[in-house]
């Protein structure tokens, strides 16, 4: 069925301008509902939210037009997207919705949501959520006897530290590490220097005084500089960075050096592998992640199974094939022994976990390949389908020519905003950035001569 509204993770765009108003909000839940509801039973949603001023709106709105189906509603206020996961499946809850545009900037929001089993909805279950939509308001509405009521859950914060920590080895503390992290000012501005602090690290918090418009502004996973900074400026062992609503993350190694994602799922797919738990014999990630993962894995005997972007695919397919480790380059580690989607916290703890048993330093532990030259580029369009223009199609196919046998070129809409990303990689740093400039400059002058042919 098709999608128009969810992209590649829920529903997300610019807060009180369609899709994200109040509105569609309360058409969502609705939808929603009814799409949930599996019998006689009391009916039961998790709401969590990341610190965004337009959080205040979309909770509320969801949480009418869920109470109005007869779904009762339990609120849990700023908690990271897995805690939002781990709560439904903990609290036998038949659905989770978190109200987060993760990295994006404050003016931003989304909706994520979650099935009973704690996993994101498929595409299929997406499209009849969607669908549903253009039904009347009223259809489905409850007697007022029926109407759901809404509650707080004050413990949330702690059922999720403590879940955070069982997933650290047991006999095993961070005594001895100083540790900074970067919350974003997000979600996990209470739990991660808790989690961190209690299991015996001296930690340095940063990016934890959210204002509703701070929230990912110049720090967080998608702009480590700061971290980088405070790494050095505090002589630390490492830094830890989380993004808005905590479910990937970036580390900086005590040399103010960053570690993305693809570092962190070789190193952890080793370690489990040479302690007998890696399943699939492999790591699934996306096709963005980059060429030197792949040819390191395939040196230790693993695999390396690629999908789309999104870490619900890389879910979708860990689940089918039986693997436990995969993720994305961007730092959505999900590790399935643990939880159902990317937690940024967790999947800190297990790096933390190889780092104490090896009794080595961070750079030494965490950068196990380099990485080959990877050039990504995003193009902003205004409408309109730019990679239908011929002369666009002709530099993909050029670039392809050029890179066939000693590297790769990945070109994709966003599911999440208006934008064509561009990514090639190889060998050759010089044809690498000469490809990815002849295809931008392509697709820009045909987005230019779209706009002119619009007017």
């Amino acid at each position: 069925m098709t999608r128009k509204l969810f992209g590649t993770d829920g529903i997300r765009g610019t807060a009180n301008i369609e899709p994200m108003t109040a509105e569609t909000a309360l058409k969502v839940a609705m939808s929603t509902a009814i799409q949930f509801h599996r019998g006689d039973h009391r009916h039961l949603a998790v709401i969590g939210k990341d610190t965004r001023l337009s959080g205040y709106m979309l909770e509320p709105a969801l949480t009418a037009g869920l109470i109005s189906m007869g779904m009762d509603v339990v609120l849990v206020g700023p908690m990271p997207t897995p805690a939002v996961a781990m709560l439904t499946r903990s609290l036998r809850a038949d659905l989770g919705i978190m109200i987060s545009a993760s990295h994006n900037p404050f003016q931003d929001n989304g909706i994520k949501l979650f099935g009973p089993d704690g996993y994101k909805l498929s595409d299929e279950v997406e499209g009849e959520i969607e669908a549903r939509l253009n039904d009347p308001l009223g259809t489905g509405l409850v007697k007022p006897a029926a109407l759901g009521r809404a509650s707080r859950l004050d413990d949330a914060s702690g059922r999720y530290i403590e879940f955070v920590k069982n997933t650290f080895p047991r006999g095993l503390r961070l005594d001895g590490l100083k540790i900074v992290v970067d919350c974003a000012h997000g979600a996990a501005y209470k739990v991660a220097p808790k989690v961190l602090w209690e299991l015996g690290a001296e930690v340095v918090a940063v990016g934890v005084k959210p204002d509703g418009i701070n929230i990912n502004r110049g720090c967080g996973a998608t702009a480590p500089a700061m971290l980088q900074s405070e790494v050095l400026a505090n002589g630390a062992d490492l830094g830890i960075a989380l993004d808005g609503d905590a479910d990937r993350l970036i580390l900086v190694d005590e040399k103010g050096r960053q570690v993305d994602g693809d570092q962190l799922m070789g190193m952890v797919g080793r370690s489990w592998c040479e302690t007998g738990r890696l399943k699939g014999n492999g790591v699934v990630a996306t096709v963005m992640s980059n060429l030197g993962l792949e040819r390191y894995l395939k040196g230790i005997g693993l695999d390396l199974v690629r999908t789309p972007v999104g870490d619900r695919y890389v879910v979708e397919h860990m689940r089918e094939h039986g693997f436990n480790v995969g993720g994305e380059q961007s730092g959505h580690i999900v590790l399935s022994d643990y939880g159902t989607t990317g937690d940024g916290l967790v999947a800190a703890l297990q790096v933390l976990a190889v780092i104490q048993e090896s009794k080595r330093r961070v750079s030494e532990v965490c950068r196990v390949f380099d990485p080959l030259p990877q050039l990504l580029k995003n193009v902003r369009f205004g409408g309109g389908a730019p990679l239908e223009d011929d002369l666009v199609k002709e530099a993909i196919r050029d670039g392809e020519a050029r890179l066939d046998g000693i590297g790769r070129l990945l070109i994709r809409k966003s599911g999440t905003e208006p934008v064509i990303r561009v990514m090639a990689e190889g060998d050759d740093e010089s044809l690498v950035n000469a490809v990815v400039g002849d295809i931008v400059n392509s697709i820009q002058q045909a987005a230019a001569r779209e706009q002119e042919a619009a007017e």
